[in-house]
């Protein structure tokens, strides 16, 4: 659907985005993270066609932005993160002007606005002022003209800065409608949005691709979490054939006195072993020790701490990444 290869933009001799490569498939949910500065406006800029890059290219479903990008944007919804809207105009006026804008026949025009107000639950205020609208009804506006005309990308930026609650949720359920119809890239600074929509998360770091992979898998981790009926001592020992996969670590318990059951434990697992194929192994070892087992199971991490570890670690240039493999 989307394929970016070696996508790359510098503002003099400053290198904003460097050589990032990504698939998106049709019905996703995609969100794009990064700190101020990452890259991230520069690479939705470059998506919509608003930016040429320097360097690599992006298809859309065969159909390369820079070689055509007139057919390409008519594949395109592009919400900025301050929308120019004109406060002057009615809602049913500022749609029509984007319909004109899109190239959309007159007949073709008036059933889209028909239906983007629908989907967006804009019908109420077809005739109201811009101006005189919430911020949650201009998003609303901004959601409808992005969607005018069925493009199969909408890249939408901060869609949910400002909002009240309420707003947020409505919009978040908006969006995940969308996505039925569409390819959803959604760029965002609050994680627990990612969290509540997307499927898949690309996080960019001083203009690099850090990581792309599914939320599901970047919120596995390689520890365990125990919770057992004896000590770090007697857990040691039960554990003792493990020592090369398993590193123990006590954990505090603020319910119980020192020395009293039940004891918390981190088990964190060395290398590429799965943690979840050592469960089994773990209690039959604990079983054996006549040590109960209160619970065990894979540690979760949320997405703001895997944010955290990620800007953490160094990312390698190209050059860098070439010279390892090598």
């Amino acid at each position: 659907m989307l394929e970016v290869t070696r996508l790359t933009r510098f503002y003099g001799d400053f290198k904003a985005v460097d050589e990032v490569n990504f698939k998106i498939d049709h019905g996703e949910i995609v969100g794009l993270l990064g700190h101020n500065g990452a890259g991230k406006t520069t690479i939705m800029k470059m998506l919509s066609g608003y930016l040429e890059p320097n360097n690599g290219s992006i298809t859309i479903d065969n159909i390369n932005l820079q070689i055509d990008p007139k057919k390409a944007q008519l594949e395109i919804g592009y919400l900025p993160e301050n929308l120019p809207i004109y406060p002057e105009m009615t809602v049913a006026d500022y749609l029509d002007y984007v319909g004109d804008m899109k190239g959309l026949a007159e007949e073709d025009k008036v059933q889209e606005i028909r239906r983007v107000i629908r989907e967006t639950a804009l019908v109420d205020k077809l005739l109201s002022p811009i101006a005189t609208l919430s911020r949650g009804y201009k998003q609303r506006v901004g959601v409808a003209q992005a969607i005018l005309g069925k493009p199969r990308i909408l890249i939408l930026d901060e869609p949910t800065n400002g909002l009240d609650p309420t707003q947020t949720e409505q919009m978040r359920i908006l969006i995940k409608t969308l996505a039925s119809k569409a390819t959803v890239i959604l760029s965002t600074h609050i994680m627990q949005e990612v969290d509540a929509i997307c499927d898949r998360a690309l996080i960019i770091r001083h203009g690099r691709l850090a990581v792309d992979a599914g939320l599901e898998e970047l919120r596995r981790s390689n520890t365990l979490l125990l919770v057992a009926s004896s000590g770090i001592t007697a857990v040691n020992s039960a554990l003792s054939s493990l020592e090369d996969e398993l590193a123990i670590e006590p954990l505090p318990d603020h319910t119980a006195q020192a020395n009293q059951s039940p004891f918390n434990y981190r088990l964190r697992v060395e290398g590429d072993t799965n943690p979840q194929k050592l469960i089994p192994e773990i209690t039959r070892l604990l079983v054996q020790a006549d040590i109960d087992i209160y619970g065990i199971s894979q540690e979760k991490r949320d997405l703001e701490t895997l944010f955290r570890e990620v800007n953490t670690v160094p990312v390698k240039t190209p050059a860098e990444e070439t010279k390892d493999a090598a």
